[in-house]
């Protein structure tokens, strides 16, 4: 419990100083298409920048890795798995908001998710949201492996979605 704390509190800091750098944007230019980019950029800023982090971090975990990983099609899916939040659905104060309520009341939580709270709502479902959009799109292999990305584990987990929830949770 106190290393979820240390880790949530980091995270929190980390986000009051999210920008994205020249390098940062040329990196996203890399890899992701226009109309992908076009959804990275419909994140909120703290979002851009964590998602952004996950990629970086599977950089490493993939020369680590002994599998055959489609390395594009990992960090294609590190970049965009949380576009199911958008500018204005959660700020980063909204998303701490959600996060305690749900670690420390979650029976409330469910009730004012139950009550239409938007904010919950995406918190809890961002990843089919996610998913929905990448369909749109054509991505229908990326947008499998972004539905689950919040999904308990399973043996029949593709490499490539339990490398993405790795680098998520380091971020």
């Amino acid at each position: 419990m106190i290393n979820s704390i240390i880790k949530r509190v980091k995270q929190f800091f980390r986000a009051l100083g999210a920008k994205l750098s020249a390098d940062d944007n040329v990196y996203i230019s890399a890899h992701l298409s226009p109309k992908e980019q076009k959804l990275f950029f419909a994140m909120e800023i703290v979002d851009q920048y964590h998602c952004l982090h996950v990629a970086y971090t599977l950089e490493r975990l993939v020369i680590e890795d002994a599998q055959r990983i489609d390395r594009e099609f990992l960090l294609r899916c590190a970049l965009l798995h949380d576009i199911g939040r958008v500018k204005g659905d959660m700020s980063l104060f909204g998303k701490v908001f959600v996060v305690l309520i749900t670690a420390l009341l979650p029976s409330f939580a469910d009730d004012l998710e139950r009550k239409g709270s938007h904010l919950l709502y995406i918190y809890r479902h961002h990843a089919e949201i996610g998913a929905k959009k990448l369909q749109d799109i054509g991505l229908y292999r990326e947008a499998k492996i972004v539905a689950k990305h919040h999904s308990p584990p399973s043996a029949n987990d593709p490499a490539e979605l339990r490398l993405l929830r790795i680098a998520d949770d380091k971020n």
